[in-house]
């Protein structure tokens, strides 16, 4: 029988700054490894609340942060185009270096959670969430990272004017999971392969995964582009990296 999940919202403390989140856990005897889950554009809205607990369900405690607690508290929303704008304007004005204070705050915090192991933390991000987890797998407690159709990792790093996210690479220590829609308009072929070239020649465990005529959001079931076939052979991966690494 499966464990029944707890699932609040909490604040997690960086600095002067309270991050809402949404944590959730199996009832479990034994602490747990822990899993950060890094939204879209859209916010800690259902869509990822959804996947957080998908997470908890698999033995893990899974907390999603609000990365636009800076910006806009409480901001969750849906699809629409007026809605994918505004989002595109807080993601411009996100800052790497905030960014992974926030992840390394999430860190802490989880690890002062009597139901977290503290020996290591997952990642999975979405769209920027997948960008930002890339970023954030340059954090030494971050140990397996599963990035999902994360734009401009080639192209741009949040609040850096030379730098982009790709430059970061040689700092992850641990395993990088990268997947990708071959029919994602934002993220052409060769930027899919200019990351996994990086990945290679600095030595970074890794595997990247390419699924044809998938486009952005394909894991997204709540999105026009929602493609189940690719979104399930997705989740499975996710699921083998999370289970060997954490």
């Amino acid at each position: 029988m499966m464990s029944p999940l707890q699932t609040e919202t909490v604040q997690i403390p960086n600095g002067d700054l309270q991050i809402a989140a949404y944590l959730s856990y199996p009832v479990s005897a034994e602490p747990l490894p822990a899993v950060i889950v890094v939204q879209e554009i859209f916010g800690v809205n259902g869509h990822i609340r959804d996947v957080t607990d998908r997470i908890a369900r698999l033995g893990y405690v899974a907390i999603a942060p609000a990365i636009y607690q800076r910006l806009a508290p409480g901001f969750e929303t849906g699809y629409t185009p007026e809605d994918v704008k505004v989002g595109r304007q807080y993601k411009e004005q996100t800052k790497a270096t905030e960014l992974l204070s926030d992840l390394q705050a999430t860190i802490d915090y989880l690890y002062g959670r009597p139901q977290v192991k503290p020996t290591g933390v997952g990642s999975i991000g979405f769209c920027f969430g997948g960008h930002v987890v890339y970023l954030g797998a340059t954090l030494p407690e971050i140990k397996a990272t599963a990035s999902f159709y994360g734009a401009g990792i080639t192209t741009w790093c949040p609040g850096e004017a030379i730098q982009t996210t790709l430059d970061y690479t040689p700092e992850i220590q641990g395993k990088l999971y990268g997947f990708f829609g071959m029919a994602d308009a934002s993220i052409p072929a060769a930027q899919v392969d200019q990351i996994e070239t990086a990945l290679k020649t600095h030595q970074v465990e890794h595997k990247i995964f390419r699924y044809e005529g998938a486009g952005h959001g394909f894991f997204c079931d709540r999105r026009a582009s929602y493609n189940e076939q690719a979104a399930q052979a997705a989740w499975q991966e996710v699921q083998t990296l999370f289970a060997e690494t954490l």
